[in-house]
């Protein structure tokens, strides 16, 4: 099983590069993952974001295997706790299907994404900013990877 995030915005700060290779560099090697990143689709005023929501859906679908497992990050998903996360992850490599987790634009991902998805997970119910959310999902999958082998990182 081969794990990715595809990530609509390509201009973080810094601190969310380094935050997230802290984690992400934790991963098992056999994971071979990776972050794809789509730029953001320039707003315009007059059209209220929908020419670009549907712009960047049609991005992400493109970029989409066929038989990848998509993960949609959605504040208005499914919430997991850790624990649930980590038999998610159980499941999903017993499955043996390649993962890409999806974090969409600033106006969030067109229905047709949406309808697309596997599963639709919320971090939280907070509205985050999608540099922290990238830090947040490379946290939570590590931390359900170590649950998952035992590893002492995720103390409960």
């Amino acid at each position: 099983m081969h794990i990715r995030l595809l990530a609509v915005g390509d201009r973080q700060p810094s601190w969310v590069d380094e935050a997230f290779a802290i984690y992400t560099e934790r991963f098992p090697r056999e994971w071979r993952f990776r972050k794809d990143v789509i730029p953001t689709v320039r707003r315009n005023k007059s059209d209220k974001s929908r020419k670009a929501i549907e712009t960047e859906g049609d991005l992400i679908l493109g970029k989409l295997g066929t038989t990848e497992q998509m993960i949609l990050l959605d504040e208005r998903g499914k919430q997991l706790s850790s624990k649930g996360l980590a038999g998610k992850l159980a499941d999903w490599q017993h499955d043996g299907r390649d993962l890409c987790f999806i974090i969409g634009g600033p106006d969030g991902v067109s229905d047709v994404c949406r309808q697309r998805a596997d599963l639709i997970w919320s971090l939280s119910q907070l509205t985050l900013p999608h540099g922290l959310a990238r830090v947040l999902f490379a946290e939570q999958l590590y931390r359900a990877h170590s649950l998952h082998t035992g590893h002492p990182y995720h103390r409960a």
